[in-house]
Parts: structure tokens; C-alpha cells; sequence
């Protein structure tokens, strides 16, 4: 499952936007395409970068990321190449099947990094959901627990860690952390999270 993260643009400068869409085509462009060459239509940059866009501006689902790349098509051709036109829902869809989400989630987290800044002193809030729907009876699949840390002056998630069980949270968070540039910040967790383990790996991590 790739989870992608919400991040408010509208607190970028103008001017910077372009600068951050560009930077996106840089950080993805050392995911893997797992395609088959001969039947390529699409450019993978083109269906991150646009399933990213969409993402941000609410789009929840397939048929919602290509009525967004289609709203969006004179926008989007002035920094991609999009030679085939939009990409259809089935495209997106299948694309993301095939796609390493630890290879995608290295990707965004590496792009996330580099437009973030962290505030000094801001709250970092770590906490675990369990999300809606991600369960399924009929494969005995339980349902995708993640802990994530979202960092509340910057209205961004900084990353997540997906775990088997509620349980496992305490395991989830240092490595976490770990991953983090959590420097002067304070990081807010819930009674779950107070043990020594966790404590220190703050601690270690300047926060």
C-alpha cells in the first residue's frame, strides 16, 4: 500500500512552486519502473508528479486523479512531458500496484525533506491510526496500522512506519524517529509512547 502525504502548498511563495514540482521529477527519478518497455504509454515521472498534484489538492482515488491531470493538462505540459495525454484511472491504478512502496515512500520522503524546514521548537506530533477500509474478510488481510509524525508549524508528515499491530507502535516510533530531522523540536506522543526506549532516541535526536 503506498500512502501518499497530505502537505500544504498554499504556504509556498509563488515563485517557489515550480522549484518544488521540479524537485519532485529529482527525488523520484531513481524509483524503478516496473513496466514492461515495449508497452510503456506513460512516463512514470509524469504519473507520480500528477498522482502527487492531485493527492494534494484532495483527490482520494483513481477516477479522481485523472479528472484532476485532465482539469489540469495546460498546467501540468508546462514542466512534464505527457506525450500520450493523461493517463486513464486503470493506468494509475495499475502503475501504483506494481510500484515498490519502499522504494516510493524513500522517494517522497526524500522530497519531503528538502521542502521542509523544520521550525525550532514547533511540535512534532507521533501517533499511530489504524486505517479505514483496509481490512479484507475474504484474504484474512487485517487492517494497515501506521505510525506517522506530523510536524504542526509546517502542516506536514514528515513520515510513517507501517506496523502489524497496535502493540508493535512501541517498536514503530524509534525507528521512526530515527529517520527524522527532528533538531530543537518538541515532540509530542501519546502514553503508549513513554517509555525509556522511545525517550532516548528523542533525546539522541537533538529534540
Amino acid at each position: 500500500t503506498v500512502i501518499i502525504s497530505s502537505v500544504n502548498l498554499t504556504l509556498l511563495l509563488k515563485e517557489e512552486y515550480y522549484y518544488v514540482l521540479i524537485g519532485i521529477q529529482d527525488h523520484f527519478s531513481k524509483l524503478k519502473d516496473p513496466r514492461i518497455k515495449k508497452k510503456i504509454k506513460h512516463n512514470l515521472i509524469d504519473i507520480v508528479v500528477i498522482t502527487i498534484c492531485a493527492a494534494i489538492c484532495g483527490a482520494d482515488d483513481w477516477v479522481s486523479v485523472e479528472a484532476y491531470g485532465k482539469a489540469k493538462h495546460d498546467w501540468l505540459i508546462t514542466f512534464l512531458e505527457i506525450p500520450n495525454g493523461i493517463p486513464s484511472h486503470d493506468t494509475f491504478g495499475n502503475v501504483f500496484s506494481v510500484l515498490s512502496a519502499t522504494e516510493f515512500e524513500e522517494c517522497f520522503l526524500s522530497w519531503i525533506k528538502s521542502v521542509c524546514i523544520v521550525t525550532a521548537g514547533q511540535v512534532i506530533a507521533i501517533d499511530g491510526k489504524r486505517m479505514r477500509r483496509s481490512h479484507d474478510k475474504s484474504s484474512n488481510k487485517s487492517a494497515i496500522h501506521m505510525v506517522s509524525a506530523w510536524a504542526s508549524e509546517n502542516m506536514v508528515t514528515l513520515g510513517q512506519v507501517k506496523t502489524d499491530e497496535k502493540s508493535n507502535e512501541i517498536t514503530a516510533i524509534p525507528e521512526l524517529i530515527a529517520n527524522l530531522a527532528i533538531q530543537g523540536s518538541i515532540i509530542t506522543i501519546d502514553a503508549m509512547g513513554c517509555q525509556k526506549k522511545i525517550a532516548k532516541a528523542i533525546i539522541n535526536r537533538d529534540a
